[in-house]
């Protein structure tokens, strides 16, 4: 990922038409928000599908970029949202949930059909979660629970002390809480074990 400076100029020169910093930016950002993607949905191939449609729709929309915000949040907020679109999309009704019950599987349909309610609960926890934060609240939670990076990598990348990046994923993580609970959804702490 490239530094924030590097990430604005690199910008402006897509925006004037410098493809090769389209290619940068591309470089910089495909491999993590595929494994971002990846994370959400554990499915390798969707991922790279849903990566390439959010850079298809970021460089066909590079002059909306709001430059007091991060690219990679942009990106990655992106690239969710075309995820819960495509699974919107793709969400079998319940009668062919059951029809496609697989013989060799030893829970009965309606587990099944349980596990995936919870699973898409959850998903909307998390995602009400997510939609609290305000940048870089939210860039930081994701780059530190989704690619899994260590708050000193955080930090480095930010340009800001780990005491800040601390902070930032303390005062998140409440109001990521807090969120939850103000949707009414009965068990918000399951997002924080």
């Amino acid at each position: 990922m490239l530094d924030a400076k590097t990430e604005r100029l690199t910008i402006r020169r897509a925006r004037s038409g410098d493809r090769e910093a389209v290619a940068e930016l591309i470089r910089a950002y495909q491999r993590p928000l595929e494994s971002f993607i990846f994370r959400l949905c554990g499915k390798s191939e969707l991922a790279e599908d849903i990566a390439q449609e959010a850079f298809v729709r970021v460089i066909k929309s590079l002059d909306r970029f709001d430059e007091r915000f991060r690219f990679s949040t942009w990106l990655f907020t992106i690239g969710k949202r075309l995820l819960v679109n495509h699974h919107q999309k793709m969400k079998p009704s319940a009668d062919s949930e059951t029809v496609e019950f697989r013989a060799d599987d030893h829970r009965r349909p309606e587990h099944v059909l349980e596990e995936v309610e919870r699973s898409e609960k959850m998903g909307r926890m998390i995602e009400v979660a997510l939609d609290a934060l305000v940048s870089p609240q939210r860039e930081i939670v994701l780059l530190f629970h989704q690619q899994g990076w260590p708050v000193e990598r955080i930090a480095v990348e930010l340009s800001m002390p780990e005491g800040t990046v601390k902070s930032h994923l303390f005062r998140a993580r409440r109001r990521m809480l807090e969120a939850i609970e103000l949707s009414g959804t009965p068990n918000p702490h399951e997002v924080f074990r």
